[in-house]
């Protein structure tokens, strides 16, 4: 047994050696970079042609271990050193994207080059995006023609899913963004995306990676502002995307006053520091009453862990709501506010299954105590409800409905029903 055990380690040595030497010949940088440059020199200016050398030199080089330098090649034409700049020391080609032509048809044809390539050899996406996002670190290294060219490569690519738009976080990079290079390249990346399909697919993909509350920070601290952001752009003929940062940022509003609201509840503010609070808040963020209806609600809703058995749930509901009512009352001085209102009630029994036969005691609750008039009822009954549990709630108001539509005066809970404008 101990002899074994001293043999094995000097028998495996020698085998890792032999192969260790058999690797340093076989897979040579300097032999790879020739190789590749050699292709590009002789297919020239054919991109149909490069695609298929690039197709047929997977082959018999390693893509997989030298990514990084087949690449650079394609992009610079040679090994680009920390900064942008190209090794000195190193083969170059002539034929490459920057020293093509910066127009956005030859830009297509070198994004379905990268496209064919990644398509034949699928391990190469993750180099790729990497390559991508260390290009985007270069870019003071490059001159304003080789940005406008990775610019428009970087938004084609983006548009039919390549890359993910997590290489955007490169942009964000101080120095890039103190000098104005960040904001300038953004304008023709998005411009060259949003040629190739539109702002949805931006926004979706920005969505996807958490990126669309990010574009601000294209800009310095100083101008981080969706004035600034909306201006730079809209003069760049981006309006498109100016508004969806616009909309972004009340978004973002919105939800920090979201969770204000419910930490104030939480917390058992009094209801008359929460209206004035929330009335302020509407008023700097220049918000609808339609639109602050839909936050209170949620907020009321999410401020309190609910009952899970549902015969336990409609009570605690209401006994909260009860609480709640006169901030929704002060909310709802139009007949839209209500409904919007009234529909949000309705989404919410609907996606959370326990309130389902919560629906019509929520609506007769805020019935009474003023916050939903007899007029929003009958719309929300007759025309203007959501398909989602329509049949369910309809049923539920049904009685309800009728009694509204048949009672007279003097029957009513609160006497004459005080109705709002519309």
């Amino acid at each position: 047994m101990n002899n074994q055990k001293q043999q094995k380690p000097t028998l495996t040595g020698q085998r890792f050696k032999t192969r260790k030497r058999d690797e340093k010949e076989r897979f040579d940088p300097t032999q790879f970079q020739e190789s590749i440059v050699q292709g590009l020199n002789q297919t020239g200016t054919d991109l149909e042609a490069v695609a298929k050398f690039l197709d047929a030199s997977g082959a018999k080089l390693d893509y997989r271990r030298y990514a990084e330098t087949l690449f650079d090649i394609l992009v610079a034409g040679g090994m680009l050193a920390p900064g942008g700049t190209l090794s000195d020391d190193m083969t170059r080609t002539e034929y490459c994207l920057f020293t093509a032509q910066e127009d956005l048809e030859t830009m297509q044809a070198y994004a379905q080059v990268f496209n064919k390539l990644i398509r034949r050899y699928k391990y190469l996406e993750k180099g790729f995006e990497e390559e991508i996002k260390k290009l985007l670190l270069f870019l003071k290294g490059f001159t304003e023609s080789e940005r406008n060219k990775l610019a428009m490569l970087a938004g084609i690519l983006l548009a039919n899913g390549s890359i993910s738009a997590s290489i955007l976080s490169s942009l964000f990079n101080e120095n890039l963004v103190k000098e104005g290079v960040s904001a300038a390249f953004a304008v023709k990346l998005f411009k060259s995306w949003i040629n190739e399909k539109d702002i949805n697919s931006v926004a979706g993909s920005l969505r996807k990676v958490g990126m669309d509350n990010r574009l601000m920070e294209l800009f310095p601290a100083n101008k981080r502002s969706c004035e600034h952001f909306s201006k730079y752009f809209t003069d760049a003929g981006l309006k498109e995307l100016s508004d969806f940062a616009r909309n972004q940022q009340s978004i973002g509003a919105r939800k920090e006053l979201q969770k204000e609201l419910q930490e104030q509840m939480s917390r058992g503010d009094p209801l008359k520091e929460i209206i004035a609070f929330t009335r302020e808040e509407m008023k700097k963020a220049n918000l609808s009453e339609q639109a602050m209806i839909s936050i209170i609600w949620t907020s009321v809703m999410s401020s309190v862990e609910w009952n899970k058995k549902e015969e336990l749930v409609t009570e605690q509901a209401i006994k909260h709501l009860k609480q709640y009512s006169p901030l929704l009352k002060a909310f709802t001085s139009q007949g839209l506010s209500e409904l919007s209102l009234l529909l949000k009630i309705q989404e919410y029994c609907y996606d959370n299954i326990h309130f389902m036969k919560a629906f019509q005691k929520i609506v007769v609750l805020l019935y009474k105590a003023d916050v939903l008039s007899e007029e929003a009822i009958l719309k929300w009954y007759t025309e203007a409800h959501l398909a989602k549990g329509k049949s369910v709630f309809l049923e539920q108001m049904k009685k309800f409905v009728e009694w509204l539509k048949n009672a007279e005066e003097d029957k009513l809970p609160l006497g004459e029903i005080d109705h709002k404008e519309g």
